[in-house]
């Protein structure tokens, strides 16, 4: 019985550490690039609707995850049949949300990821020095499995990276939807460093690891 016990131990923390160290969809941060640009004439242009528009995140350390939702304040995109040619959107840091707490622990939190907290306004994003991030598309590629690749600068703190990740993108009437698969970005590479053994020594296990999870699910109507 101890042995049976034993196993399934073992099985849950290899499954536990293979999630931890999923890298499927982790971006390549590299410099900026230029921004893509196109003309009415070579194509539709379409604006975000930000009540309809919502980025997903989690977080984790290695005693749980949190997860929560952001949003997209403006933005827009010019495309040509399902190919987005140019387009940015616009991400409203004051909206970060935690959504698996409530009451004390979901305000807290929040206080803490939007910098709002005395004495730790620079842990996480600074809300009231940066207010927004920003997405500006660079291009578009296609990836070794056939996947259509969005690239553009983000910006986050005004750090600005380039970066890549999986997306579908669609048209039904007025209406555009650009959904991406989830993927990840590296946290540091854009100066958000808090609790990051990557950045830190002695933390040993009070560390929150440096990749985030994001799923974009953008919507936009014809201009």
């Amino acid at each position: 019985m101890k042995k049976i016990v034993l196993n399934a131990l073992l099985v849950s923390a290899v499954a536990f550490t293979a999630c931890k160290n999923d890298k499927s969809n982790e971006t390549q941060p590299e410099d900026a690039q230029e921004v893509a640009m196109a003309s009415e004439e070579q194509g539709t242009t379409f604006s975000v609707d930000s009540s309809a528009t919502v980025i997903e995140w989690e977080g984790e350390k290695p005693t749980g995850s949190h997860m929560g939702t952001i949003k997209v304040s403006e933005g827009n995109f010019t495309v040509n049949d399902s190919a987005v040619l140019s387009g940015n959107f616009t991400i409203d840091m004051n909206s970060i949300e935690v959504t698996d707490l409530e009451g004390d622990q979901k305000a807290n939190l929040e206080a803490h990821l939007k910098g709002t907290v005395d004495e730790k306004q620079d842990d996480f994003f600074n809300v009231k020095k940066f207010p927004t991030a920003k997405f500006e598309v660079t291009g578009t590629s296609k990836s070794e499995d056939g996947k259509t690749l969005l690239e553009g600068n983000l910006t986050i703190r005004e750090e600005t990276k380039n970066i890549s990740f999986p997306v579908s993108i669609s048209q039904e009437g007025d209406m555009m939807t650009l959904t991406s698969e989830e993927f990840t970005i590296d946290r540091t590479k854009w100066n958000v460093n808090y609790g990051s053994k990557s950045v830190f020594e002695g933390l040993k296990d009070n560390f929150v690891y440096d990749d985030i999870q994001l799923k974009i699910d953008l919507k936009a109507k014809k201009a």
